[in-house]
């Protein structure tokens, strides 16, 4: 079995994006295609922050993004969608299960702090009002069907001005 040296990792580990992932982009893409519109990165406009501080007093929003920093944020629907890593987050299939062999206790606890903040992030945004779905990368290798879920999710594309106002 091959394994690592500490530098080779380490530059493996850097090689990690947080932000802008090709499984985020991939859906961004479809969103913005099938004509939805977005916010990224759990950004907020100032109004919608100012009326969720009334709101919830009690939760706080650091650097001025919702709970979880959401990939893409539907602030007028109060909807945000996640696109979680399988290994990262836990999920059930064979990439959120493999554990790693090497420094595995490290592995373990660095996953579960994920999943427990997953979590925490999950219960403040469902107190701001806000529903959120989670897009894993493994379910994503069907355009349309992750397209189909994600309209479920948003219903439809936003409402024209003429049909408001009539």
């Amino acid at each position: 079995m091959d394994t690592m040296s500490a530098q080779q990792r380490s530059i493996l580990m850097s090689k990690i994006r947080a932000k802008d992932t090709k499984p985020e982009l991939f859906v961004r893409e479809l969103l913005h295609a099938a004509g939805y519109r977005y916010l990224l990165h759990g950004r907020i406009a100032h109004g919608t922050l100012e009326r969720l501080h009334r709101q919830s007093p009690d939760i706080r929003l650091p650097g001025n993004k919702l709970p979880g920093s959401p990939d893409i944020v539907f602030a007028a629907r109060k909807q945000a969608v996640f696109i979680q890593g399988c290994f990262w987050h836990l999920h059930s299939c064979a990439a959120g299960i493999h554990a790693p062999a090497t420094n595995a206790r490290f592995w373990a606890a660095k996953r579960d702090r994920t999943d427990e903040r997953d979590g925490q992030n999950a219960e403040e945004l469902k107190a701001l009002g806000f529903s959120s779905l989670v897009l894993w990368e493994c379910e994503l290798t069907d355009p349309e069907a992750v397209l189909q879920r994600l309209a479920l999710f948003l219903g439809p594309t936003s409402v024209s001005r003429q049909e408001r106002s009539g």
